[in-house]
Parts: C-alpha cells; sequence; structure tokens
C-alpha cells in the first residue's frame, strides 16, 4: 500500500468534474444497482442531467446521493467540495478559509462553512476508539492540557483549556473542556481511556485522583525538570501540542471557543493517519456509508 500523500495531478484525473464527483457518491453510498425505495425492484439508477439526483430505471424513482452528507443544501460545485477536502489531507497544518476563498472563488461565507463541515466531517470518520486497557500489549496513555489562545502564557482565564490523550503509538483524543479542574476532567478520561489503563501524566493537581479513578498513574514532574521516568513521559501528546499550536498560531492566527471543537477534529484525524498520508483523504472518499434511507427532499442546484 502506498503511504505517499495523493498529488494533485492524480485528484484532478481522479475527479475532473462534478459528474465524477456525484457519480462517485453514488457508487459509494448505494452501489451499481439497489432496490429501489419506490418500487421494490432491484434497478440501476441513471443519472439525471438537470438535478444532481439519479432515476430508477423501473419507475423514475429518484435517489439524491448528496442528502445526508456534507454537501446536501450546498449549490457549490461538488468537486470544489472534494477539492477542499483534498487541501485538508495534504496540509499539515489546515487551511484557512482565505486561501479556500482565493483558490475555488466563492464568498469568504461560503469558503468558512466549508471548512467548517468538513472538519466535523472528518471528526465523525475519525471516531473516538477508547485508549488503552489493562492488557499488557496496549500501550502507555499520556494525559495533558494545553491552553489556546490568549494574551497571557500562564493559562489564565483568557486561555481556552484542552486536555489531550494519547495512546502511545496510537489515536489521539482532545477535548475542549471549561477549566482545568479534575471535575471536568474526571468524566472525559473515565468516557475515553480503559478502566485499568496506565496514565502517565505531569504532576498537576488536576491528575491527583487519577489512581482513585481506577487506572495505574505515574508521572514526571515537569517543575524539576524532570521529563521522563522510565516509561512515564508526555513526550507524545506535547508532540501533538506542537503541531496544534502551529497549525492554530500559522494558519488560523485564531480560534474563538465556540469552534475550537472543529478544530480539534481536524488535527486529531490528521494526527490518527500520520503513518498513512494516502489514506486521508481516500478515507474520506469512501466513508459516505452505504444507507438505505428514504430519500431527502431535493437540494438546491
Amino acid at each position: 500500500m502506498a503511504h505517499k500523500p495523493l498529488k494533485i495531478r492524480d485528484f484532478m484525473d481522479r475527479f475532473p468534474d462534478d459528474a465524477a464527483c456525484l457519480d462517485h457518491l453514488m457508487r459509494t453510498r448505494y452501489g451499481s444497482r439497489l432496490v429501489c425505495f419506490g418500487c421494490q425492484r432491484e434497478a440501476k439508477y441513471y443519472r439525471l442531467r438537470a438535478r444532481r439526483s439519479y432515476e430508477c430505471e423501473h419507475c423514475g424513482h429518484q435517489v439524491y446521493p448528496m442528502a445526508g452528507t456534507p454537501f446536501e443544501q450546498t449549490r457549490t460545485n461538488l468537486r470544489d467540495w472534494f477539492y477542499v477536502m483534498f487541501l485538508f489531507c495534504a496540509s499539515r497544518n489546515g487551511v484557512a478559509a482565505k486561501e479556500v476563498q482565493r483558490q475555488i472563488g466563492v464568498t469568504y461565507k461560503t469558503a468558512w462553512r466549508m471548512c467548517k463541515l468538513i472538519r466535523d466531517y472528518m471528526g465523525a470518520v475519525d471516531g473516538d476508539a477508547p485508549l488503552g486497557g489493562p492488557d499488557a500489549s496496549r500501550g502507555v496513555v499520556e494525559i495533558d492540557k494545553a491552553f489556546i489562545g490568549g494574551k497571557d502564557k500562564m493559562g489564565a482565564q483568557d486561555k481556552k483549556v484542552v486536555l489531550g490523550m494519547v495512546e502511545r503509538d496510537g489515536e489521539v483524543i482532545a477535548r475542549h473542556i471549561p477549566d482545568r479542574t479534575s471535575h471536568h476532567i474526571k468524566p472525559i478520561v473515565t468516557n475515553y481511556v480503559r478502566e485499568g489503563s496506565y496514565i502517565a501524566s505531569d504532576t498537576a493537581l488536576a491528575f491527583k485522583f487519577i489512581k482513585e479513578w481506577g487506572y495505574h498513574h505515574g508521572t514526571v514532574d515537569h517543575s524539576a525538570k524532570e521529563y521522563v521516568r522510565g516509561q512515564v513521559h508526555t513526550n507524545t501528546i506535547e508532540a501533538f501540542w506542537a503541531n496544534l499550536k502551529r497549525g492554530i498560531k500559522g494558519t488560523y492566527v485564531n480560534v474563538s471557543e465556540k469552534h475550537l471543537s472543529s478544530y480539534l477534529k481536524e488535527f486529531e484525524y490528521r494526527h490518527n493517519l500520520r503513518r498513512s498520508p494516502a489514506l486521508m483523504f481516500e478515507i474520506l472518499v469512501q466513508a459516505f456509508s452505504r444507507v438505505r434511507l428514504e430519500p431527502s427532499r431535493p437540494i438546491n442546484g
């Protein structure tokens, strides 16, 4: 399996126009033949030129493959949506809405909405499998807090607090929390980290009661310049914070508290597929499930 990311030439050959993107969406969600929602007969569906829909060969019942996807209510070309997804997967530090506006010629409002929906879609595709476990074969789970934004450097209230959890050689989960107290940290940890896991953290007071929550726990004292003690360290999650902060500061400049969770989904997805960059885009365009739902109302465009 190729590990190199998809090149733009490959993308353009695969998705040269709107029709190719819509055909891909139809095949991915429904296949080449399906049982018609109208006449209940197995049928081939044919593309209608005037609409983004396909029609049953027997009864004329129509299916709209964009329904239930991030593209459902859009007037923007479907190929532009696929291209922006490609940009997100080809970039290490994210894609600003202003850059999307320049590249595909839409308004800034449209570009921002496209980016927001794609980030949320990346989060849905990525999912949140539980981390760690009591089995010795499972990796150590590192936990740490990061402070995003603000003007000071000490994590005062003007900064947004993010809790990060990463399994060594595994996946990362990051969540925006109201503050850095154990009251808000405990439910996140117990929900996403399997009971009995070995957790590594620094000596922050918020992590003081991790053993009482049902975990093994080791700490390193950063204030004493202790960064590694045996298998105990937080270097993996610190590397994730470095990528996240570099992307926010260098690409997005500032992220509001309201939309911070959406940006976290983007960086989670990219981190979790970091060893298979060629799959980042492929997974996104293959993840539109083959659902058997009642067709949605016709979309604009």
